[in-house]
């Protein structure tokens, strides 16, 4: 199952706005995905939550 966009955004302690910066995703997109005002298509969310593990794992190492 995919991880909510939040709660990736939450896993890396990003705000909205870091997190639009880091993977390179207008704020306001992400305030619509978050909110519900639009969908974030399921590949764009399965690429996102790879980035984020892997990411997250280079953050232990």
């Amino acid at each position: 199952m995919i991880m909510e966009l939040k709660e990736m955004r939450k896993h890396l302690g990003l705000s909205q706005a870091a997190f639009g910066e880091k993977y390179n995703i207008p704020v306001r997109t992400i305030q619509d995905w978050e909110s519900g005002r639009r969908q974030a298509p399921v590949y764009v969310l399965e690429l996102l939550e790879q980035a984020v593990i892997e990411d997250s794992t280079a953050e232990v190492n």
